[in-house]
């Protein structure tokens, strides 16, 4: 089991953003940038490591939903936009990186992590939630 299915099913604490019966999303606890969040996908099964293993109806869905987070992202951080990354090399369960960006440059990961404290963490948490649609 991932730290990602540990923390889909409450065994990890996250902040929170939003979720429904297929995907959960929550602030990186090592963010580029403030509201950096991860999407993920809730897999019964064993997870799919690999964004390109999910079928068809499941990746789409899971764009959508991505797309309502970066919207509720938006609205709540000061940016020019949500930038979007599939990685998936830290942990083999599938997410999708969503970073609001100011420049194009914030969305490289070799740029230094912000360390926020975890009342500051709660507060953009609860500030993206309170916009998601």
């Amino acid at each position: 089991m991932t730290i990602f299915s540990r923390i889909i099913n409450g065994e990890i604490p996250s902040y929170k953003i939003a979720e429904d019966e297929r995907f959960y999303a929550f602030l990186d606890i090592n963010p580029l940038a403030e509201g950096h969040t991860l999407v993920v996908p809730k897999l019964a099964e064993p997870e799919a490591d690999y964004i390109f293993d999910l079928d068809d109806d499941m990746l789409a869905d899971m764009m959508v939903f991505c797309k309502r987070v970066a919207k509720a992202q938006k609205a709540a951080i000061d940016c020019k936009r949500i930038g979007v990354a599939v990685l998936g090399m830290e942990v083999p369960h599938v997410h999708v990186h969503l970073v609001p960006l100011r420049q194009e440059g914030d969305l490289n990961f070799r740029n230094p992590k912000l360390q926020l404290a975890p009342e500051r963490m709660k507060a953009i948490a609860d500030a993206i939630a309170a916009k998601f649609v």
